[in-house]
């Protein structure tokens, strides 16, 4: 009902208020013609939408990462998977990496950002086929980063100050422009994933035990790593080529979902941090775009000034035991 609600009213508010009533009329009869109409269907929908279903996918991200880690301070780009979109899309904007093209179409800069989410997950994945220490495996994503980070750095230094600009914006994020075939490949690609999320929940729930507990109960230990760091790399990797990073939704809403619903059983939690995370993600992008109207703030800056705090309190109020 919440999120019904809040959905609603994001389709209505924005330079162009648009009241509640006729917004529910627009939506319901899928009215286009009427220039409300336009503006819903066509500019607000897809970018409500999308934010709607990439809050989902971070937060069910940051969730099966902190179960795996048993760690309350990890997140979906702890791995260092943005930080490899970050540097193809570095590539694409600031190194000329444009294959020819005149001008970079905003589906080119996804597919980059995807092809280096994607690579820096192919390592490692391979690294927790071989590595059995999970805070090694941490430790190897979080340098992943780091080199990421610096060659992105490298590139920075040597751009033109415009490209930086246009970059630099990028590295904000943003659902601004998303169109409905944007949406409808966040959707499709996405949804599989959270399927295949959900059906790890009891392999999880044993694993919240300890590993030599999830061994007896039949959990192929291996295939487990795998499948984990899978599935929260490919949606926080998609969510970063359609989006750009967007901090701090995969590392607080799995926090805000436990004290919700107060349980630790993934099968519950699972969902409800899909729900908790749409609903949030949802709210930071209509507060990023109608706060300072016809200005548009940095996602990611919306998104830290409710993540890092809400962060800080749990840490605080549990002693650093969550």
């Amino acid at each position: 009902m919440v999120l019904a609600i809040f959905f609603v009213l994001s389709i209505g508010i924005g330079s162009v208020s648009i009241p509640f009533s006729d917004t529910c009329r627009i939506i319901l009869g899928h009215v286009t013609g009427s220039t409300p109409g336009a503006i819903i269907w066509k500019i607000r929908m897809p970018r409500v939408l999308s934010s709607l279903f990439c809050g989902g996918y971070l937060a069910a991200g940051g969730l099966l990462l902190q179960v795996f880690f048993r760690n309350p301070i990890v997140g979906p780009y702890v791995l260092g998977i943005s930080s490899g979109a970050i540097l193809m899309v570095a590539l694409v904007m600031l190194g000329g990496l444009s294959m020819g093209l005149p001008a970079i179409h905003p589906l080119f800069l996804s597919l980059a950002a995807f092809c280096g989410a994607l690579g820096v997950m192919v390592i490692i994945v391979a690294a927790a086929s071989r590595v059995k220490s999970i805070v090694t495996l941490l430790i190897i994503g979080l340098m992943m980063g780091y080199l990421c980070y610096a060659a992105t750095s490298i590139l920075i230094a040597f751009a033109e100050r415009e490209k930086v600009k246009g970059f630099v914006l990028w590295q904000m994020g943003s659902f601004s422009g998303f169109t409905w075939q944007e949406f409808y490949l966040v959707m499709l690609l996405g949804i599989p994933l959270l399927v295949g999320a959900y059906l790890m929940s009891k392999p999880l729930n044993a694993f919240l035990l300890g590993e030599d507990y999830a061994k007896t109960m039949g959990v192929n230990i291996r295939l487990f790593r795998f499948l984990i760091i899978t599935f929260s790399s490919a949606l926080a990797g998609l969510v970063t080529a359609f989006a750009g990073p967007v901090a701090f939704i995969g590392l607080a809403i799995p926090h805000l979902a436990r004290i919700t619903f107060r349980t630790s059983d993934n099968r519950v939690l699972i969902p409800g941090a899909v729900l908790i995370g749409a609903i949030v993600t949802m709210l930071c992008d209509l507060v990023a775009r109608t706060i300072f109207s016809p200005v548009e703030l940095p996602l990611s800056a919306i998104t830290s000034l409710f993540g890092a705090p809400v962060v800080i309190g749990l840490l605080l109020k549990k002693r650093g035991t969550i």
